[in-house]
């Protein structure tokens, strides 16, 4: 058993395109994968580790160029990484996970309980959206970042991150400067594609859509309650005082509804 409070030492796994990842939490326990957001790490979900690795086994993993996950060569889509999850499960003999994510690593949630519904037993999605906006301001941001690095986005990104009285924004910057220009640019271009809103009516899972009150990048009206209104059953969530990394934000809130919305609905170990 690896303790909560001594997170797992991450492991490259399987051929290219399969994430970068760590284990915590009880062996053969209910497995919750939990997937970071652009220009973060998996230590975006370090708020949540403790509540949850207390019952459950917590996988956690990096996306391409970011954390301690090298890039990948050429292009990408959010379904791919969505590929790359399930053939993790796969090597881990998994065959029914629960899955939370925040932003991108929410619109992996989404794309993995429509490509693989067999394998996503309940599913959490936090600050995100069925589509980003259209690839274009997202083909203007990355090719700022392969010109100019990941510095211009880190000085900015505590206001589109945060509310502006929040004081520890300082762990998540560091996060996103140390992100790969390069994997940032390419999750990037992959957020620009992604639209699945026309398809929310297929997911099966067992869904909780967190939205926090003053996001200004996925905003609850127009994203989460796109979402929560358009998969069969899902809960919608709006918390107090938090913008787009509402689970850093607001950590309280935000793990008691999720460890409340896993209990009700999530199956799944790790063999």
């Amino acid at each position: 058993m690896t303790q909560p409070d001594q997170p797992g030492r991450f492991r490259a796994f399987g051929p290219s395109g399969v994430p970068r990842y760590r284990l915590d939490g009880p062996d053969g326990a209910p497995l919750v994968v939990l997937g970071p957001s652009l220009g973060t790490s998996a230590d975006l979900w370090l708020p949540q580790l403790p509540e949850l690795a207390r019952t459950r086994r917590v996988l956690r993993y990096d996306l391409p160029g970011h954390g301690e996950a090298p890039p990948t060569d050429g292009p990408f889509t959010v379904e791919d990484l969505a590929d790359g999850v399930a053939a993790l499960l796969d090597g881990l003999g998994v065959a029914e996970t629960a899955y939370a994510g925040v932003s991108l690593g929410g619109g992996v949630g989404t794309a993995l309980a429509l490509r693989h519904p067999s394998r996503v037993a309940s599913l959490v999605l936090c600050c995100t959206s069925p589509t980003f906006g259209g690839p274009e301001p997202w083909r203007e941001r990355a090719a700022l970042v392969r010109r100019e690095g990941v510095e211009p986005l880190a000085a900015t990104s505590p206001g589109r991150w945060f509310t502006p009285g929040f004081a520890g924004a300082a762990p998540y910057v560091a996060m996103l400067r140390a992100t790969d220009p390069g994997g940032y640019a390419a999750c990037c271009e992959a957020l620009g594609r992604f639209d699945a809103t026309g398809r929310l009516g297929e997911i099966t899972a067992p869904t909780l859509v967190i939205a926090g009150e003053l996001d200004v990048a996925t905003p609850p009206a127009g994203h989460a309650d796109v979402l929560a209104a358009g998969i069969p059953g899902a809960a919608l969530t709006v918390v107090e005082g938090a913008a787009h990394l509402a689970n850093a934000e607001r950590p309280g809130p935000v793990t008691a509804a999720i460890t409340a919305h896993l209990d009700r609905t999530a199956k799944g170990s790790v063999r």
